[in-house]
């Protein structure tokens, strides 16, 4: 099996929803499905190293590609789940980052998954029954932080975070304002939505200043 590849970038494009990234590893041409985001960060010309996924198929060998180890293991478990394939789980990985994604599961947060396009309710539904206590232990012994310290839990944060998305900020932009606003305010000790979405947009008006 292909467990990662290291070449040089020789081209980049996109089909429709899917990214594709031609590697050359020793002269020979690798291609790879990448997140879509992937071709803004990388630049032709380029080394790059990718954590692969190898899927066989009648027809053909597909290869896809991952920045981390962490983000080729969560589409592992994600295509795993009855229902979502190897687009889906590409979808949810691109739309939502990784620690966003890991918390939205494991707290169960279905209607935070479903905002990916293509996922329904009840797909995200059965992502976060299926996944919620195997991606609590792996991110436990993984050591990944998925949550900031300072910001809100629960119901408290889906609501916020929710909110901030459907306002058109982004999941990083929302991550950050939750854990700065968390850190510079007492609001880590409220569970008040509303101040929680009014300090998180007065944090992201200056940070965009």
């Amino acid at each position: 099996m292909i467990g990662s590849l290291r070449g040089q970038v020789l081209a980049l494009q996109v089909q429709g929803n899917r990214a594709i990234g031609l590697l050359d590893v020793a002269q020979v041409g690798y291609e790879v499905q990448l997140l879509p985001r992937s071709t803004m960060e990388w630049m032709i010309g380029e080394t790059v190293q990718v954590f692969t996924h190898l899927q066989l198929r009648d027809d053909r060998w597909l290869l896809f590609g991952f920045a981390t180890v962490a983000e080729r293991d969560l589409f592992r478990q994600l295509i795993a789940v009855n229902g979502v394939g190897p687009q889906l789980a590409i979808a949810l990985l691109d739309r939502l980052e990784l620690p966003v994604l890991i918390q939205a599961i494991v707290s169960g947060n279905a209607n935070l998954l479903a905002k990916t396009p293509g996922i329904g309710p009840k797909t995200a539904g059965r992502i976060a029954l299926e996944l919620k206590t195997k991606l609590a232990e792996w991110r436990d012994q993984s050591g990944l932080s998925t949550t900031p310290a300072a910001g809100p839990v629960g119901l408290v944060r889906e609501d916020v975070e929710m909110t901030l998305l459907a306002l058109g900020y982004s999941d990083r932009e929302v991550t950050q304002a939750l854990e700065a606003v968390g850190q510079q305010t007492a609001l880590s000790k409220e569970g008040d939505p509303e101040r929680w979405i009014r300090e998180a947009i007065a944090w992201l008006s200056q940070s965009a200043l």
